[in-house]
């Protein structure tokens, strides 16, 4: 079985690979009959279609399974993108893995991945958490374990929630953190906007517009965190002009429990900004 991925809107997105293993595939796995058709209407790809998606996906196994087992060609897809990626596609795998059937991947395109190239993030590492959970008590749970994460965050959204989303966000979130959304990735109304996190709600609400289309939203890493409490800090304030600044910086480490190494290099920082 191919995991074929799929352009996210322009369909010129698709690799010169994925057409030839359509065109070749005698049955096209897909997760909304319709749209799949259009996508392959566009190729000249006649396959037949097998819907696969999150209310079915168990049966829908079981015949591609016995396709396989025929020795046929099956491909999966989504509706957009790469399947099994906050899509249906991942239990399919899953059972074909199973089955011993072997599971071919074929790379393209993927809205977090292309929504993440042009953000100008630059945190060394991203963490890709999905479509939030839809009631609000639980997306503020999940927002909240997610805070002190050190990556780049990377959300999916849909417009009926974007605007509870983006308010969420920049109550829980540190305020000095940046905010990347990115609309209607590929399509003709793509907007890619970059602002500081607590701007998010008057930004989607300057523009009616801005509310519709699917969404990427992309939170900078946190700040780093400070190793030294207020209260050390102050004690080594008081001990500095009275004791010499090892002497001070040990004694400042016993009262407070802070690390020694971070005190010693906060006083010499002090030091030279007196110079």
């Amino acid at each position: 079985m191919y995991v074929v991925a799929t352009p996210l809107g322009n369909l010129g997105d698709i690799t010169l690979r994925a057409i030839d293993v359509l065109r070749a595939a005698d049955a096209i796995a897909c997760e909304d009959t319709r749209h799949a058709r259009r996508l392959l209407d566009h190729y000249g790809i006649r396959a037949p279609l097998l819907a696969v998606h999150q209310h079915n996906e168990a049966q829908a196994a079981e015949k591609l399974l016995s396709l396989l087992a025929l020795g046929k060609r099956v491909a999966l897809v989504s509706d957009a993108g790469t399947p099994g990626i906050s899509d249906p596609g991942a239990r399919t795998v899953a059972a074909v893995r199973a089955a011993g059937f072997p599971v071919i991947p074929l790379p393209g395109a993927n809205a977090a991945i292309t929504a993440l190239s042009a953000s100008g993030l630059a945190d060394p590492y991203f963490l890709f958490a999905g479509f939030l959970p839809a009631k609000s008590g639980a997306r503020r749970q999940a927002l909240t374990a997610l805070r002190p994460v050190a990556a780049t965050l990377v959300f999916y959204e849909a417009p009926h929630r974007i605007a509870e989303t983006l308010a969420d966000l920049a109550e829980l979130l540190e305020p000095c953190r940046e905010l990347v959304v990115a609309r209607e990735l590929t399509k003709l109304f793509e907007e890619i906007a970059s602002m500081p996190l607590p701007e998010g709600p008057a930004w989607l609400a300057a523009d009616g517009n801005r509310g519709r289309g699917e969404f990427v939203l992309l939170v900078s890493a946190p700040p780093p965190e400070d190793p030294l409490p207020a209260a050390a800090r102050r004690v080594l304030t008081l001990l500095l002009p009275e004791l010499p600044l090892k002497q001070a910086v040990g004694l400042a480490a016993e009262i407070s429990g802070a690390p020694k190494n971070a005190l010693y290099e906060l006083a010499l920082s002090w030091r030279d900004e007196q110079l």
